[in-house]
């Protein structure tokens, strides 16, 4: 199953709500909320309004709702997530419609983004592999009040990731090829079909943050440690080895890795399952311009490597944070 980030309704209005629909809002669930502080409209498919006292407002912008995206899945997932040790993310308290604006009433996360904390390279890398130890905590916690409601879409089981991954293999590749530079593209995409059936295809889909980057990894800057995870809104199905995408090698993806390995080791095929994802990541990244097409074989080729490639070296070698 590929997910195409399709908009249902582009022309539907888009409005910013006043400040006394907001409170009244948040203090259907909680009684003690206080004014509008400020309105977040970093999320792109989401609105965020922080009042006073820790409580924050999301709402769906209409013109930007897309099949993946749900408020109510995000609830449903925090919920489901509340109280499981070594996790930390936002509590829901309330969910619902205004109009035809959906909204999520949730408490606020302490600190701030990953992406906007400048940390020693020390600091760097003990929140990567927390962050690591995190998703391993997500992924083997009781999600079966989750996949009863159906509210998460993708794989169906196991048999679903290669397939997944085939295809998505398939439409990058075919995307590259078609461009200037992309002649070169051949030797790769031979490479990257060819892990496709090295994949584990026994591993129950789990539900996945989607994105657990930078911008949803927050950080308390005082100690400079995790302080949690955001932003659940795109979850979906699938072997967990694609929730560490968000991290290439080159901006502290082995250090992730690290974490998620901890003391017991990396489960069967997660090495590989890991490398596929984040050669979707160099791919998608040229795709869109971030990586220009020459520098794509120089990443992907060595997470081709039938015998592994952690601990190789290479970009991203020593504490991968830099």
């Amino acid at each position: 199953m590929t997910f195409v980030d399709t908009y249902s309704q582009p022309e539907a209005p888009d409005p910013v709500l006043s400040e006394e629909v907001v409170v009244g809002l948040a203090r259907r669930h909680v009684a003690e909320a206080g004014r509008l502080l400020s309105v977040d409209e970093s999320g792109g498919e989401a609105r965020a309004y922080h009042l006073d006292g820790g409580v924050v407002v999301k709402t769906q912008r209409p013109p930007r709702r897309r099949p993946r995206t749900s408020l109510e899945k995000e609830g449903r997932v925090l919920q489901a997530l509340d109280g499981v040790p070594g996790v930390s993310v936002p509590r829901a308290l309330g969910h619902g419609w205004v109009d035809t604006v959906e909204y999520l009433c949730l408490s606020r996360m302490p600190g701030r983004p990953f992406a906007e904390v400048d940390l020693p390279s020390p600091g760097r890398r003990e929140v990567l592999l927390a962050l690591g130890d995190t998703l391993r905590r997500i992924h083997e916690s009781d999600q079966s009040p989750l996949l009863a409601r159906g509210l998460v879409p993708g794989d169906e089981g196991p048999e679903d990731f290669p397939r997944r991954v085939a295809e998505t293999f398939d439409r990058l590749f075919h995307t590259l090829e078609g461009s200037r530079s992309g002649a070169g593209m051949a030797s790769l995409r031979e490479g990257a079909m060819a892990l496709v059936h090295q994949l584990p295809s026994s591993t129950p889909p789990v539900v996945l943050h989607s994105n657990p980057g930078p911008e949803h990894v927050f950080v308390l800057e005082e100690s400079g440690t995790l302080s949690g995870l955001i932003d659940f809104g795109d979850a979906y199905r699938s072997h967990p080895a694609l929730d560490l995408r968000s991290w290439p090698r080159d901006r502290g993806g082995d250090v992730v890795l690290e974490g998620y390995r901890g003391s017991r080791g990396l489960p069967e095929g997660f090495e590989t399952a890991w490398r596929a994802g984040l050669i979707i990541t160099e791919l998608t990244r040229a795709v869109r311009g971030g990586l220009a097409l020459e520098e794509v074989p120089e990443r992907v080729t060595p997470l081709l490597a039938t015998d592994g490639v952690v601990g190789r070296g290479g970009y991203g070698a020593g504490d991968g944070t830099t």
